[in-house]
This record gives structure tokens, sequence and C-alpha cells, in this order.
């Protein structure tokens, strides 16, 4: 398994995710994008891995990356107020589209 394409692929669905919602910050985005996914990049490799050789189900991986999710500072966004609702709303999309992202990756 080649973590180095799952962390590209990731990337990229994130940031295809904040262009759709958030266009007009998708330049502050990819450094939030990048900075959680450098912070996260251990963890994120060895559930990933874990999860490839049946030793965590998909639910457990989801379980995880919630744990991850105070992880995610949304920077641009909180600077021009973007409420804490929608942002909180916002990174459960963000786990979602991660998880469905190593889902289709890995099986």
């Amino acid at each position: 398994m080649d973590f180095e394409k799952i962390l590209q692929e990731l990337k990229k669905s994130l940031i295809t995710l904040f262009n759709d919602k958030f266009s007009e910050f998708s330049q502050e985005s990819k450094k939030d994008i990048t900075a959680f996914l450098n912070e996260s990049k251990d963890k994120l490799e060895r559930w990933t891995t874990l999860l490839k050789q049946g030793k965590l189900t998909l639910d457990d991986f989801e379980w995880l990356m919630q744990s991850q999710k105070d992880l995610f500072h949304l920077k641009a966004l909180q600077a021009v107020g973007v409420s804490k609702i929608s942002l909180g709303h916002f990174k459960n999309k963000i786990i979602k589209t991660i998880v469905n992202t190593v889902k289709v990756l890995v099986f």
C-alpha cells in the first residue's frame, strides 16, 4: 500500500470539498488542509494500515478519525467569522470525506 498516494488523494478530496463550500478561501484552506494532514500523518498511516489488514473495521477507523477532529484548525474560516456550528458541521463532512476516500483506496 502506497500511503503517499493515499495522502495525495486525501488532499485532493479535501481541497475539492473546501472549494465547493468556501471557494473564496481556497488558498488559505489549502494551508489548513496541509497542516492537518501533516499533524495526523503518522496516525492516518497506522490506522489505514490496520484497516487494510482487517485489524480495524471501517467504523473503528471513522471513530478514530473523529478523535482527530479538533486537530483540524480551520483558521481561515474562523478568521472570516464562519460560525462554530457551521465549522462543526463542516469538520464532520471532512471526516466523512477522509473515511470515504480511504475506503475506496484501501478496499
